[in-house]
């Protein structure tokens, strides 16, 4: 199936509606009590997401959650995932000029876009480190648990790149570093740059204006504010106060033990819909608003979906595949039974 949101995120909801459905026609009664907590602003940060719970814990009051992701490996392993990355999303911007000049002038004239390209090289060096001052000082590593379950990972980094048209990853890891690196590893992304002419054909520009949209993706326990006020500490450092810095959203990371009685049941339930041993994700590389679902309402939080690596996930051709659709529905129905059982 074909279309925006047929994995993330209309899918998932569609099977587990279809697998309630399923469990109501052949057995009558669920057998334990479910809850939706469905909202539409997640590619946005989910900005109203932590007051929300805040003010409704005893209308969420619950055991455990099942997140809204998940899905199977290249292989069709399917996974359990438990955690999310934090996100700091910010717009970099720099005025160097009243309006754009002819490019002769770069002789006297400073230029907003080499001002900025200047201030973004001092963020991340070629080694793909931070160099943001104090940014990795509240990384939890994690634990002998986590770094068990990522051992027991497939090593499919090199589908992934293939499917990207490369051959080796930024820091050439594989296997196992590969897979540490993906899931336990802050990040800062330039997403987007825009400065001076970039139209059809030749125009001698000196810009006025530079703009770059970047995102760090955090891990537990860093702190978006935190990274936010390093960042701009960190500008004024190297010279770059005039930079001026815009904060769009900001999430905290999260993350379930794998240790939590509620990975066993999930384990238990999704073993025999897939006829393989399901692997556990302790996060995923990506964020949503799950830290108020963990540490506000304190539930168990975790994931198992429809998706599979090769989705599109957000792209025009964003894409299921009708077995695994199949398969994360009865998923759900089976852990329905086992959560009710036990």
């Amino acid at each position: 199936l074909y279309g925006r949101g047929t994995f993330d995120n209309k899918g998932n909801i569609a099977a587990r509606f279809a697998a309630i459905r399923a469990w109501r026609e052949v057995r009558s009664d669920l057998p334990c009590g479910i809850k939706f907590c469905i909202e539409g602003d997640e590619e946005i940060g989910s900005p109203g997401m932590e007051e929300f719970v805040e003010k409704h814990k005893a209308l969420l009051a619950a055991d455990a959650c099942i997140w809204e992701g998940g899905g199977v490996t290249w292989e069709g392993v399917p996974m359990i995932t438990l955690g999310v990355k934090g996100l700091l999303y910010a717009e970099l911007e720099i005025e160097s000029i009243s309006h754009d000049a002819h490019s002769s002038y770069g002789t006297v004239l400073p230029n907003a876009a080499w001002r900025l390209v200047w201030a973004l090289s001092t963020i991340k060096g070629e080694d793909e480190r931070v160099m943001i001052e104090g940014f990795y000082d509240d990384v939890r590593p994690p634990t002998p648990e986590e770094r068990a379950a990522v051992e027991k990972l497939p090593h499919d980094h090199a589908e992934t790149l293939q499917a990207y048209g490369i051959e080796r990853s930024t820091t050439e890891v594989t296997g196992f570093e590969y897979n540490l690196r993906h899931y336990f590893e802050p990040t800062a992304t330039i997403d987007g740059l825009l400065s001076g002419y970039t139209g059809p054909g030749p125009k001698t520009v000196l810009p006025a204006r530079a703009m770059a949209k970047v995102d760090f993706r955090l891990v537990n326990d860093q702190d978006a504010n935190d990274i936010e006020r390093k960042l701009r500490a960190h500008l004024d450092k190297h010279g770059f106060s005039d930079i001026k810095i815009t904060c769009f959203g900001n999430e905290h990371p999260a993350r379930t033990p794998v240790t939590d009685p509620l990975v066993q049941v999930m384990l238990d339930a999704m073993r025999p819909v897939y006829g393989a041993e399901p692997v556990i994700v302790p996060s995923m590389a990506a964020t949503g608003p799950l830290y108020p679902f963990v540490h506000t309402l304190g539930l168990p939080t975790a994931d198992c979906g429809i998706g599979y690596p090769d989705a599109a996930i957000h792209a025009p051709n964003e894409n299921i595949r009708l077995e695994d659709f199949l398969k994360g529905t009865k998923a759900i129905a089976a852990l329905l039974g086992r959560f009710g059982a036990g």
